[in-house]
């Protein structure tokens, strides 16, 4: 599972690299993801958009068993 959350972020990264920012992938249990936003995305006042419309919607189209995608 945990490489197939990677390769989906994968997708995302170059996104967010673009405007300072990156994700990293901590955990995921019991079908949520827990991801730290890094650099401009960590203290962006979009961050919970983009997380939520960017990041969450990315991996559960990807991968049906994720619930939900939660910043830490």
């Amino acid at each position: 599972m945990k490489e197939k959350i990677e390769e989906s972020i994968g997708k995302i990264r170059p996104f967010l690299q673009r405007d300072g920012g990156n994700i990293e992938f901590i955990d995921y249990v019991d079908g949520v993801v827990k991801v730290k936003l890094q650099g401009a995305c960590g203290s962006c006042p979009m961050s919970m958009m983009t997380l939520k419309m960017g990041v969450e919607r990315q991996l559960k189209q990807d991968i049906p068993e994720i619930k939900e995608v939660v910043a830490v």
